[in-house]
């Protein structure tokens, strides 16, 4: 039988499985040492994080091996991008492309094109320390390819 795979919302899953996604969030963040500790602190069975683990797997997780274009919201300020280009190098992000925006009212867009086949860490994480860089102010996901 083949296997199929669909985009859903989150706001439309039943409990379980957002539940099963906060458990490996924690565990990812190290906000829990232990899946035991993990399922407590979201008031979930063991049992149900293990029949639905391997099941759920959040967005950005199907990006890996793919491109993604991702573009910053940046402040203009001499060192930002060189901040966004370390932790990208950091991670093992192959950058392909950068293409920053003339700034405007003291912010700029910058649109980065890397591969994430061999990412040392979840795309999710890698953009979530990039937004605490301080100057850069958001992301956003343009395209996966």
């Amino acid at each position: 039988m083949k296997t199929e795979y669909y985009l859903i919302k989150s706001d439309i899953l039943p409990e379980v499985f957002t539940k099963v996604m906060e458990v490996k969030r924690l565990l990812g963040l190290g906000k829990a040492t232990s899946v035991n500790q993990a399922v407590k602190m979201v008031d979930l069975s063991r049992s149900a994080y293990y029949k639905y683990k391997d099941s759920i797997l959040p967005f950005y997780e199907t990006s890996r091996g793919k491109l993604v274009t991702v573009i910053f919201m940046v402040e203009d300020f001499p060192g930002i991008l060189s901040g966004i280009v370390n932790a990208l190098a950091d991670a093992n992000a192959n950058i392909l492309t950068i293409n920053q925006n003339i700034p405007i009212n003291g912010l700029a867009d910058v649109s980065i094109v890397i591969e994430t086949d061999k990412l040392n860490t979840e795309l999710e994480y890698l953009l979530t320390d990039i937004e605490r860089i301080p100057g850069v102010r958001s992301y956003k996901i343009l395209a996966r390819e």
